[in-house]
């Protein structure tokens, strides 16, 4: 089976456009986003819209969570004071500018969503199988990554929030983090694209990166009222 997954779409809708323009040329069977639908470019509602018309099921990001129930916080984690007054700023933005209709389905979306491909056990959550904002990069331990396979009482495991992509098999499981369609930190900035293979004899991965129409949101960022930090950020893809 082929899976495509949008991971970390964060208001980026001519990424996202991109993105799933890519999976179905590639043939997928089934799509999947990971949340983070809004923050940091504006086309928050754009994408929810997109994500409806287009029936991509997806589960809810710590950013859906605390935008759905007007939370203070997103649940973040802020590498610097800048970082941390932008991404506040970015927040109330996007709390003040969803509509009820992209409120009420950031609010309905599951935590995880699990199902079985070729006898293995596929478990897709934002962060962890646990907690929806802890960050779960490469470089942990290994005896982190098997208890998170305990945790989601699974053999392949997707999920992205670090906006890192990575493949890793440990002890017969499967980890991947599909990156960030919207705003990857990885210092590429084209859009990333998860394309995920799974048969019975072995899975595999592929990161696809593709230019994207970035300019765009970048003069929908300053237009909107974004501080053009985010634009900045886009453009390094940091």
């Amino acid at each position: 089976m082929k899976l495509g997954i949008l991971g970390d779409i964060h208001g980026n809708i001519e990424a996202l456009k991109t993105a799933y323009n890519s999976l179905i040329e590639l043939g997928v069977d089934k799509i999947y986003h990971l949340g983070d639908l809004g923050g940091y470019a504006p086309f928050v509602n754009e994408v929810v819209d997109f994500l409806i018309e287009h029936q991509i099921e997806g589960v809810q990001g710590n950013y859906d969570e605390n935008v759905a129930y007007n939370s203070e916080h997103c649940g973040c984690k802020y590498e610097d004071s800048l970082q941390a007054e932008m991404a506040h700023l970015s927040f109330q933005w996007t709390k003040k500018n969803v509509t009820e209709k992209t409120r009420d389905f950031m609010k309905n979306l599951p935590f995880r969503i699990n199902f079985q491909i070729e006898g293995k056990r596929v478990s897709i959550f934002h962060a962890t199988p646990i907690k929806n904002n802890l960050y779960w990069y490469e470089d942990r331990h290994d005896k982190f990554f098997i208890l998170m396979a305990q945790k989601a009482g699974a053999d392949i495991m997707i999920y992205g929030h670090t906006h890192i992509p990575y493949f890793k098999k440990i002890g017969g499981k499967y980890f991947i983090n599909a990156g960030s369609v919207g705003k990857p930190k990885d210092g590429d900035p084209r859009t990333c694209v998860c394309f995920v293979e799974i048969k019975e004899e072995e899975v595999s991965t592929q990161f696809i990166r593709k230019e994207y129409d970035i300019k765009r949101v970048i003069d929908a960022i300053i237009d909107r009222g974004l501080p053009y930090y985010f634009a900045e950020k886009l453009i390094i893809g940091k």
